[in-house]
């Protein structure tokens, strides 16, 4: 696990990085700041319940607002537009699907932190008298 985490710590900075030019950069930037945060404490093997669930909380709510997008593109006739470059000058709804799987992302890696860490834990309380 610690080299999944060095990987998508790293990801997640360049992603940050990237947002400085995005039309929301407010909010990007924070999101792909937490999981930076996260990805290092899990690193350290180190777990903080609570963070998870508020940033979950918020991926999940954000991912919510930008499901219609997901649905548009899902209906359109050519789904490659979503690795269009210029597609999202053409049609918003690209851009929301793209933000859609930036946060299935982060949610993905919260998931994967939160269920083996907790397994390891678990683990290592039930060996320890």
């Amino acid at each position: 696990m610690k080299i999944f985490n060095i990987i998508f710590a790293v990801l997640f900075l360049g992603f940050a990085a990237l947002q400085y030019n995005d039309p929301d950069p407010y909010v990007w930037i924070p999101i792909y700041a937490g999981m930076v945060v996260v990805c290092l404490l899990a690193i350290q093997k180190r777990s903080y319940k609570l963070l998870t669930i508020i940033l979950a909380i918020i991926y999940v709510g954000y991912a919510a607002i930008l499901s219609p997008a997901l649905v548009t593109w899902w209906q359109s006739e050519d789904r490659g537009l979503l690795f269009d470059d210029l597609a999202k000058m053409q049609f918003p709804y690209i851009e929301e699907t793209r933000e859609f799987l930036g946060l299935m992302i982060c949610l993905g890696v919260l998931a994967i932190n939160h269920f083996v860490l907790a397994k390891k834990l678990n683990t290592t309380r039930s060996i320890t008298p």
